[in-house]
């Protein structure tokens, strides 16, 4: 199974969620502005960027995760992913896509808008941390959902 986590950049929310997913951050407290900052992607990521797919790593059960941003072109850009895929000779039924941009509150936005499209990343990056931190197990909580329905998938199938 392919898991995109999706969002507007690929530089915040998707990360994180993709970093959970993959074990790079923790399940079981908030990390520390740090761990965040080390993170591959994480507050990196340019806008001619957006729209490509960057792999984070692979799971505990072998599905290949990845981050991708999709402005605010989800639907087209999910589009493209299934029929590029489908044409490579990957059933779409392998693809997973989550969406993370519901998590993000306004701290994350404005910070995201500094430092990512405004370049004052020593005033964005931090707003963008305690943001997060501050949704921190919204953002476990969904991946936790997804793995689940993984599981469930895989049961099925």
């Amino acid at each position: 199974m392919k898991i995109f986590y999706y969002c507007y950049g690929s530089a915040h929310s998707s990360v994180v969620a993709a970093a959970i997913h993959t074990g790079f951050l923790p399940v079981d407290r908030i990390p520390e502005y740090n761990e965040f900052i080390e993170l591959p992607y994480y507050d990196k990521t340019e806008n001619y960027e957006i729209g490509t797919p960057f792999f984070m790593g692979k799971d505990e059960f072998e599905n290949e995760v990845f981050i991708i941003g999709m402005t605010n072109e989800r639907e087209l850009i999910k589009k493209i992913i299934i029929s590029y895929l489908k044409e490579c000779g990957i059933d779409h039924h392998e693809i997973y896509m989550v969406g993370t941009l519901q998590l993000v509150n306004l701290k994350t936005k404005i910070g995201g808008i500094l430092s990512r499209r405004l370049g004052l990343v020593f005033l964005g990056r931090p707003l963008t941390i305690k943001g997060i931190q501050e949704r921190y197990f919204d953002f476990v909580d969904l991946v936790k959902k997804v793995k689940k329905n993984l599981m469930e998938i895989n049961f099925l199938t």
